[in-house]
């Protein structure tokens, strides 16, 4: 045996020596398996790891039902894996909730959209419900789909967290600006499209706390978060109690320091928002017990209620802003509701405000000017210079439509100099065209932040000496809570002007606090009775004069003689009126008796002629001059 083992090894040896000899570059090849049984492997290692996966997964067909689905997806759904076979996928995963997401899981089905990824919430076995992200993927070379189910119930539950953080105010724990607008936002939108049983309108109470600032500033700030906690908590019970809304559709937030909001939804009219602005108000002012400190605040509440039809978020919260700022300035306490009116007023005064400087360099002024005649003889004496704007938008405007917006943003050292100059120019005019008539004094009115803001002495030097005209015809008029109690660079500048030779008037005389020591101190030359005054004379049209107004007008006329004042009396519009205040010894009178304010042209008509009354006929009702 061991002969012929070696004897055929070597034979072997031999037959693989000669083959190797003969074909140095062949190597000798294992046996290697078919292709059959490698996709046979490799399927079922692919169906292991399917199966194995902790991943829920299914595979779904063109027409979407579950071919084949792992151990975790039927866990998940709280069944075994043969039994989701041939279900429809999009049952199993509630793809059809949703008209989009359907859409869009058909378009995958077909092959024409690639990925799908959604997120749903899913009923677990147990009963508790988590939320879960869906993605569907086409699987290559088979017409498949591989569905796949997360679970992000950990991470929506963190994102909802600190969602609450950034949503939510850390004092008080009501929700904080962002969250205020976009509900309201949202109440809007939906409003629009809400064709069911909503009344299509929305209210706001907008809500500032009186004073709190001195709270923060005398007690600390630890407190102070105390009082705004507790605020809140008035707040929400209100509107709790009130349960307005088809879903208690309320919203109580803190806006930002002092400020809260409570938004009502599907609102019924302004008397719904009135009483619980009104529960709001009285809930706010009851004492408050803060660990030992007792407080009493109070709130002002701007009330706004409007059909949801054509409001924007923005212009609901400024019109709760400026009813807030109304609530406020009537005098705090208290809520007011929004009046279109006087918004429209206020935003006339704004589109005023923002165009009041640059139409002073456009050239959109105008002077024109109302006679002051001499009572004795009815001789034109001088005339009041009265500025016009003549508006593009808002036609023609007198003093009392701009000139206070002009004092408070500082607009008015600019007009105040080119209605000065241009005064004196015209009066100037009128003395060279007319040589041989007696001159008239113009006055000009001059507010008293004119006199602080600018060099008013250096402006009126300079214009009469670039103008020619002398400075005795210039009369400068100043309110009489301007000049009373005038001190400083005020008293200064007067005295300084009437050095010069420019007369100072009061004007309004009567309406302010009259100092009349003080009076005999001061640089003026001539006193304006205020028109309330002259209207006690008034005798005809069934008119009863006041004794009380004729008795006061002498004694001020006589006091100012005393003084060496003259005395012009405003408001003259009868004859009768006239008469009277000729015989207690005014010097002059102005009013529509003689002439409304008028352009340059009629005066000079009526230089060096006696002013004759207007007729009766063309004298209208009572008015102040403007």
């Amino acid at each position: 045996m061991s002969g012929t083992s070696e004897g055929t090894g070597s034979a072997a040896d031999s037959i693989r020596s000669a083959t190797t000899e003969r074909h140095p570059s062949v190597p000798v090849l294992p046996s290697v398996p078919s292709a059959s049984h490698r996709a046979e492997s490799e399927l079922r290692d692919y169906r292991a790891a399917f199966n194995a996966a902790h991943l829920p997964m299914a595979v779904v067909d063109r027409e979407g039902y579950v071919v084949t689905a792992n151990q975790a997806f039927a866990c998940l759904l709280g069944s075994e894996p043969h039994l989701l076979v041939h279900r429809s996928a999009a049952d199993l995963v509630d793809l059809a909730a949703e008209a989009r997401t359907w859409a869009a899981y058909q378009e995958v089905l077909r092959g024409r959209q690639a990925r799908l990824r959604c997120t749903r919430r899913l009923k677990h076995p147990d009963g508790h419900s988590l939320w879960t992200e869906v993605t569907l993927g086409p699987v290559p070379g088979t017409g498949n789909v591989l569905l796949s189910v997360s679970d992000i119930s950990d991470r929506r539950d963190l994102q909802a967290r600190l969602r609450h953080l950034q949503m939510h105010d850390p004092v008080t724990r009501l929700p904080n600006r962002a969250l205020f607008f976009e509900r309201l936002s949202a109440a809007l939108e939906a409003s629009t499209y809400d064709h069911g049983g909503g009344t299509g309108r929305i209210g706001l109470c907008y809500l500032d706390l009186d004073g709190f600032k001195a709270v923060n500033d005398t007690l600390g700030h630890r407190v102070g978060d105390r009082l705004l906690t507790a605020v809140a908590s008035r707040l929400t019970q209100c509107a709790d109690q009130s349960g307005y809304g088809r879903t208690g559709g309320h919203l109580v937030a803190r806006l930002g320091g002092d400020e809260f909001a409570v938004l009502v939804e599907d609102s019924t009219g302004t008397e719904q928002l009135a009483d619980l602005a009104r529960s709001v108000l009285t809930a706010v002012q009851e004492p408050f017990d803060l660990a030992g400190q007792r407080l009493s605040v109070s709130a002002s509440i701007g009330v706004v209620e409007r059909a949801t039809d054509g409001t924007s978020a923005t212009g609901l919260m400024q019109a709760a802003d400026t009813t807030l700022y109304w609530a406020k300035a009537d005098g705090k306490a208290r809520w007011t509701l929004f009046d279109p009116e006087r918004n429209a007023h206020r935003m006339t005064r704004q589109a005023l405000s923002s165009t009041l400087r640059p139409a002073v360099e456009r050239g959109e002024f105008a002077l024109e000017y109302q006679p002051l005649v001499d009572l004795e003889s009815g001789a034109l004496r001088g005339v009041e210079a009265l500025v016009r704007w003549r508006h593009p938008q808002f036609g023609t405007l007198t003093p009392n439509r701009f000139i206070g917006i002009a004092e408070e943003d500082g607009s008015i050292v600019q007009l105040g100099q080119w209605v000065l100059r241009t005064a004196c120019r015209q009066a100037r005019r009128w003395q060279i065209e007319q040589p041989s008539d007696a001159p008239v004094f113009v006055s000009v009115n001059v507010a008293v932040r004119q006199v602080w803001d600018s060099d008013l002495v250096g402006d009126v030097a300079e214009i009469l000496a670039e103008t020619g005209l002398a400075p005795q015809l210039l009369q400068l008029e100043l309110t009489e809570s301007a000049v009373m109690g005038s001190a400083g660079r005020p008293l200064q500048a007067l005295q300084a002007l009437s050095d010069m030779g420019v007369r100072i008037a009061i004007d309004d005389f009567g309406t302010g606090y009259s100092n009349l020591a003080y009076l005999s101190r001061l640089p003026v030359s001539v006193l304006k009775l205020d028109g309330s005054f002259v209207r006690g004379f008034r005798y005809d049209e069934g008119a009863h004069p006041n004794p009380a107004d004729e008795t006061i007008v002498e004694a001020l006329v006589q006091l100012a003689h005393r003084l060496g004042l003259t005395v012009t009396a405003e408001c003259v519009e009868t004859a009768g009126q006239a008469a009277r205040l000729r015989r207690v010894g005014c010097d002059t009178g102005q009013g529509w008796l003689y002439s409304r304010a008028v352009p340059p042209d009629v005066i000079a008509g009526m230089i060096g002629r006696r002013t004759k009354p207007a007729a009766q006929a063309d004298v209208p009702a009572p008015h102040p001059p403007v």
